[in-house]
């Protein structure tokens, strides 16, 4: 499909003090070209900007963004306050179910599984006002992954995707302290109640988190070069970037923190699963001997659990494989699988220093990907570019694209069978990993990792059911009113089947429906009455919704 289709805020561990790992000498980074001058945003270009940092372009917004400028409209986005997750109830989460005699029928579901926090995820993702804020906490969920297989309590992973929402735009250093701390993350990867060291009783530190936090959510496994392609030595073999020495050294500096105190209680080791706050410090369970880091720096003896934390995640976000590796993946998802490494480069260039000599300005970062003359202009046509809709984005953008109102049951009903159950990854590697190949090329298509024949089927139903008509409400659910499309600004062009799919390729497909798909849905159409618009207009939103074209995003 890719090849083919051608045409927050918070407090944050203290900043240590420990030297930086020294930097490997990176190749020249370009400084970041800006957009040409225009006089007037195109509609195209609207509409592409809007597929990628939106969850759906619609009619409304490409005029909203037409009527400035794509900069402007960027950086009201960066401004705009968090939606949010809000209303889920801090509850005793120490048993998978712990509901008692006499609650509602559905109290399990809607507190020890992440039912109601999916469904807040489509409503958002369909309303909210801070859809680029929205986009890269989506991204970032799926970097910085905890899933509800093993963190299945609501509030904890409200709480936990709160983090990335807040956290969105501002320092990867402090988005990494945070998500360092979140009793959700230390539940996930084994970092809470991680002991200091006891031959006697064979205890030694747990190394998960430490070694997660390098391979995943900074560096990667091998050195690279600010362009994102891997370092090599003199015989041509990638560098690794960390030895197993390292990640000890890691794990022990991450020792000494359990749950935060429950309300009324006193601090102990271990406190009671509890997931409203950060992890605390015992200082008595924190290794206090020297640890061996990146760049071969060592924290000294004797410090606390908390500069020995902060220490070390300075040294993790100094190294200069943070800015290609987290870049790139950010690239990845709001733009285009195969990024160049002149592309990624410059995104590296701008993570090291912002324009104001900040580094990890992840704000900074997102509005150079979507203003980088790779993201921006009318149409891209090379067999390179693009990206498959992932079923989140495919879900979303055709109920933003047509027109439609969900209290999201459905729609993570229907997210779920292609693959991907939102904030439920089957592992810490996501849903699919950021360089899965597509088969009989050379490129990597990340979304293809959930894509098969059965999924592929799941995707044409799901769209054929959705335009049939409204999926009825679960009554069970607060506020329900199922699913359902508004067709009719659609139906009122449908007897012009020629004026119908002008709108259809201005919303859906910014102006470059090739020739091919608008022949193909055209005949289509025009076997269908002039007489019976609603029929015409869902043919045509179907076999659009589902072409080849539409589902790879270019």
């Amino acid at each position: 499909m890719l090849a083919g289709c051608g045409g927050g805020t918070g407090a944050e561990p203290a900043a240590g003090t420990a030297p930086a790992a020294p930097a490997p000498a990176p190749s020249p980074a370009p400084t970041p070209t800006p957009p040409p001058p225009t006089a007037q945003t195109t509609p195209a270009d609207a509409a592409r900007l809007l597929e990628q940092a939106t969850f759906g372009p619609t009619d409304a917004a490409i005029t909203q963004v037409q009527a400035g400028s794509i900069a402007g409209w960027i950086d009201q986005q960066l401004a705009t306050p968090a939606t949010g997750y809000a209303g889920y109830p801090v509850i005793d989460a120490s048993v998978s179910v712990g509901c008692p005699t006499g609650s509602p029928a559905t109290c399990n579901r809607d507190h020890y599984s992440l039912f109601l926090l999916q469904n807040q995820f489509f409503r958002n993702a369909l309303t909210g006002p801070d859809q680029l804020r929205q986009r890269v906490a989506f991204a970032l969920s799926q970097i910085f992954v905890v899933s509800g297989v093993d963190v299945g309590t609501a509030y904890a992973m409200a709480a936990y995707q709160q983090i990335l929402l807040d956290g969105a735009f501002g320092s990867y250093r402090q988005l990494l302290g945070r998500v360092t701390l979140s009793p959700a993350m230390g539940r996930y990867l084994d970092m809470v109640n991680n002991d200091r060291p006891n031959p006697s009783r064979g205890i030694e530190p747990n190394e998960n988190y430490a070694r997660e936090v390098l391979q995943l959510f900074s560096l990667g496994t091998v050195e690279l070069n600010a362009d994102g392609t891997p370092r090599l030595d003199g015989q041509g073999r990638s560098i690794p970037a960390y030895d197993q020495d390292t990640v000890e050294g890691f794990a022990h500096a991450f020792t000494g923190w359990t749950y935060p105190t429950l309300p009324g209680a006193t601090a102990r080791w271990t406190n009671p699963v509890h997931y409203a706050g950060d992890m605390e410090p015992i200082a008595a369970h924190h290794d206090p001997e020297a640890k061996r880091l990146l760049g071969g720096v060592s924290l000294p003896a004797g410090q606390t659990p908390e500069k020995d934390l902060g220490d070390a995640l300075d040294n993790i976000a100094a190294h200069p494989n943070v800015g290609p590796f987290i870049g790139k993946q950010l690239i990845q998802h709001l733009v285009t699988s195969n990024p160049t490494p002149a592309y990624v480069a410059r995104i590296s260039a701008v993570f090291a220093n912002d324009g104001a000599g900040r580094r990890g300005n992840l704000g900074a970062v997102v509005r150079a990907i979507l203003l980088d003359p790779e993201a921006r202009g009318d149409a891209k046509t090379a067999a390179s570019y693009g990206k498959l809709r992932e079923p989140a984005l495919l879900i979303t953008g055709a109920l933003r694209g047509i027109g439609g109102s969900s209290d999201g049951v459905y729609l993570r009903d229907r997210s779920n069978a292609m693959a991907q159950n939102i904030y439920q990854a089957p592992s810490v590697f996501n849903f699919y990993p950021p360089d899965y190949p597509v088969q009989g090329t050379t490129l990597v298509g990340p979304g293809f990792g959930v894509f098969s024949a059965s999924t592929a089927f799941t995707r044409s139903n799901f769209l054929n059911s959705l335009l049939a008509g409204p999926q009825r409400p679960d009554t069970t659910v607060p506020n329900a009113i199922g699913s359902q499309l508004d067709l009719s600004a659609w139906q009122a062009l449908a007897t012009d089947s020629n004026a119908l799919l002008d709108r259809i390729d201005r919303v859906l497909f910014h102006g470059a429906m090739s020739a091919t798909t608008r022949n193909t849905i055209l005949a289509a159409v025009d076997t269908i009455p002039a007489s019976d618009p609603a029929t015409r207009s869902r043919a045509a939103l179907y076999l659009a919704l589902s072409s080849m074209q539409y589902q790879v995003e270019q």
